[in-house]
């Protein structure tokens, strides 16, 4: 993440991955203001057993897209709403990638980065039975959950 107040909402991104047990780190990082660190870390990913990397900033800072540039290992980019455009800067110089350099983009805020952990999870069951499974079994709690909430439903009326 680009910075410690974006901890609120990554913090989603590493629940999900600790609910499927797939192992993480989280560091802290800014494509402006530690430019050195970040291409540390994307230039040693691979080396260092990452499969996916989520990076999450705020502004126009695009943080994703500085990694991808570093790295050919996916990176899903989650915008955060920490200006006054409430992430909508995020989120376009998230997307807005340039040919030959893709960013995956998921939703601004908490929901994306729980979406970015998901889909970081696809990305990694597609070579391993175990998270998939795990996959399979988070769809189904959370299908379930709906099932229940709809048979305890009582509208008033």
């Amino acid at each position: 993440m680009g910075s410690k107040s974006d901890e609120g909402v990554m913090k989603g991104a590493w629940e999900i991955l600790d609910k499927l047990e797939i192992s993480h780190s989280v560091r802290i990082a800014s494509a402006h203001r530690t430019p050195g660190v970040v291409q540390e870390i994307a230039e040693g990913a691979k080396k260092n057993g990452v499969g996916v990397i989520i990076a999450g900033a705020g502004y126009a800072a695009h943080l994703a897209g500085v990694i991808a540039s570093m790295t050919t290992l996916p990176v899903i980019g989650v915008p955060i709403a920490s200006s006054d455009l409430q992430g909508i800067d995020a989120l376009f110089s998230t997307v807005q990638m340039p040919p030959g350099i893709p960013v995956a983009t998921v939703g601004i805020g908490s929901a994306g980065a729980k979406n970015a952990a998901l889909l970081s999870a696809e990305i990694l069951a597609v070579t391993d039975s175990d998270i998939s499974k795990k996959l399979d079994s988070y769809r189904k709690e959370m299908r379930e959950k709906v099932i229940k909430a709809d048979k305890d439903f009582s509208p008033i009326g």
